[in-house]
């Protein structure tokens, strides 16, 4: 597809899939260098592509406020209108999506094929994700094929906060640390059916506080307040708790300091692996679609562990002494 003059990318889910999106931002703008490239993502992922230096445009779609019901959906239509966008990838594949690009006269839309006004797209792609044969991040950069761009640079880019940096360093001072001192645990998801139970993390951290002189630190939304509260009171040694504290932005620069992240199968984990820290994912689940193979961590510092009953402390502390001990970072899987 040639003379493609402004773009948009929809990736308006969570923080992994705009993760993993990054690299097919970055291979646009070498493709089309000249071109005007937008994203539209949700207000709540708008840290993971401020200040990305292949994006022309941030477009929110603020369901909470300004685009909120039938009214809202007609302004984001004129919001998508206004860049009289030549083409638009629509990777969060919903009706809501699909009409808008298609409402907006968007003339070419580019996305998977499904029975979510689907038909609308006038270049559908066989929606083969379900199956889970290869990397999230793969999938989303074959999407590029439909244009004539075949490409394998994964190149992730989570931009740099000034801000939450400066937070992250007054942070470490507050605590006593420095970096690479601590652990991070991400023990929640918005999928509760993905989560580790909090009886093993919290043995975990008794077991990774007795064994290492790094502290534990707890990160996560505000969703996790019960969740940590739980932990907190089985653990005999207390972690750091900074659940529901801080911003994605924060986040990232706490992530970018720790020394190690253990976590679900969750956002986190891709954060961290984008971020060249070293991952371990637990997976407590491996049907197609949702399988290790498609949500691992996709970086040469990631572990991910699965068992088809339950994934043991001891495996996971197996794992980090293996990371402990090696310069660099391999793949295990059990």
């Amino acid at each position: 597809m040639k003379n493609l003059n402004n773009i948009l990318v929809i990736r308006t889910d969570r923080i992994g899939d705009v993760v993993l999106t990054t690299p097919v931002i970055k291979t646009l703008r070498k493709a089309y260098p000249m071109a005007r490239i937008s994203v539209l993502v949700s207000p709540s992922t708008k840290d993971l592509v401020q200040g990305n230096p292949y994006l022309d445009e941030i477009i929110l779609d603020d369901r909470e406020g300004a685009h909120r019901g039938f009214l809202g959906f007609l302004r984001l239509i004129c919001d998508i209108r206004r860049g009289r966008f030549d083409v638009a990838f629509v990777y969060h594949t919903k009706r809501r999506y699909n009409l808008a690009s298609f409402l907006a006269g968007i003339p070419h839309r580019v996305g998977y094929k499904n029975k979510k006004f689907g038909f609308l797209l006038n270049h559908p792609i066989k929606d083969i994700r379900s199956l889970g044969e290869k990397h999230e991040a793969q999938f989303s950069m074959d999407v590029l094929k439909e244009v004539g761009i075949e490409a394998s640079d994964f190149d992730f880019f989570i931009p740099t906060n000034k801000d939450a940096e400066h937070w992250a360093n007054h942070w470490l001072v507050s605590e006593d640390l420095k970096g690479e001192d601590f652990i991070a645990i991400h023990a929640s998801s918005s999928n509760p059916q993905v989560c580790w139970p909090a009886q093993r993390f919290a043995k975990l951290i008794d077991s990774l506080q007795k064994h290492y002189s790094f502290k534990i630190v707890l990160i996560g939304s505000p969703q996790t307040t019960e969740l940590y509260g739980d932990i907190l009171r089985l653990t005999s040694q207390k972690p750091l708790n900074l659940g529901g504290q801080t911003s994605l932005a924060q986040t990232a620069s706490l992530l970018r300091r720790c020394r190690l992240l253990i976590s679900n199968d969750s956002g986190p984990v891709h954060l961290a692996a984008a971020l060249g820290v070293p991952v371990i994912a637990i997976f407590v689940r491996n049907q197609p679609g949702v399988n290790p193979e498609r949500w691992r961590p996709f970086s040469d510092k990631g572990i991910y562990l699965y068992s088809p009953k339950v994934v043991e402390v001891q495996e996971v502390l197996d794992n980090v002494e293996r990371i402990f001990r090696k310069d660099h970072q391999e793949f295990f899987h059990w």
